[in-house]
């Protein structure tokens, strides 16, 4: 397996419309394991896209509770438990995850007993191990990989992360939906990859307006809880990385915010190597 890491979605906000991309999900490959980073809508496709079969993820991690973030989870592990899996799955997510799991097997449950009774299947609830996600290294039985998390900041929500992964002289570090964290350059100090969510501040007018039903509020949750392109490039720039990866982004799919917009706005701040993520997009590291 080469080490790699996958965008297999890029659009920031769960609502998809035509031309935009898909709700965040990331897949990295790395010390030997296949790991997914968030499951927002359209991630169970995307894995197999790249030519991973759902039952070969090794553990997930879901960074917040904001529905483009964990929309598609129940969905992909009952569809990887169609598929064959029959070995524990580690899910790291912050409190609140549980419920959501709980509730999913609740509104699956005819469909999940008729074929533990009919099929042969091994109890889904048995296979997935929820584990809490909290600041620091996260504990599991992975030789050679080390997973960290850092709190970011992304209110309303308190539970939010930036997540790095350590392995074979390798270092890649997501920085989870947040607001400019200056916590997050010593956190990515020297990481070959990070991977930033980014926002255009003069997009966001253009996006509160392609959504009816949001307004004020949905402008100022925005702001208040992304960070801008540029400061996504400055923080790369004072962490020393090798190469910044933008996604999330704010707004996604309206005309007139193309790829060169993301470009001018980055290079304002950040010289290094560049990256303007697309849904499917594969770096090896």
């Amino acid at each position: 397996m080469t080490d790699s890491l996958t965008l297999l979605g890029v659009k920031g906000g769960p609502a998809i419309r035509p031309g935009s991309n898909m709700p965040t999900s990331i897949l990295l490959r790395l010390g030997g394991r296949t790991i997914l980073v968030d499951a927002g809508l359209g991630a169970t496709r995307a894995v197999c896209d790249q030519g991973v079969k759902l039952t070969e993820i090794d553990m997930i991690l879901i960074t917040h509770l904001h529905s483009d973030h964990y929309l598609e989870l129940g969905p992909l592990l009952h569809t990887a438990w169609t598929a064959g899996l029959n070995r524990p799955v580690p899910v790291y997510g912050p409190a609140g995850l549980g419920a959501y799991w709980r509730a999913f097997l609740d509104s699956m449950a005819f469909d999940i007993e008729l074929r533990i009774e009919d099929e042969g299947r091994p109890d889904l609830a048995g296979l997935i191990a929820l584990r809490p996600l909290a600041e620091g290294e996260l504990e599991g039985p992975w030789d050679g990989l080390a997973v960290t998390a850092l709190l970011n900041d992304h209110p309303p929500i308190k539970e939010s992360y930036a997540l790095k992964f350590q392995a074979g002289g390798k270092c890649v570090v997501l920085s989870g939906d947040t607001a400019f964290l200056p916590a997050m350059i010593p956190f990515a100090q020297g990481a070959d990859i990070l991977v930033h969510e980014a926002m255009l501040l003069e997009g966001v007018d253009a996006l509160v307006a392609a959504v009816p039903n949001g307004g004020e509020r949905l402008r100022h949750h925005i702001i208040r809880s992304h960070t801008t392109a540029e400061d996504a490039g400055r923080v790369a720039a004072e962490a020393g990385v090798g190469h910044l990866v933008l996604n999330h982004f704010v707004p996604d799919g309206l005309p007139g915010f193309g790829e060169e917009r993301w470009q001018a706005a980055a290079r304002t701040t950040w010289d290094g190597p560049l990256t303007i993520g697309r849904d499917g997009l594969t770096l090896c590291l």
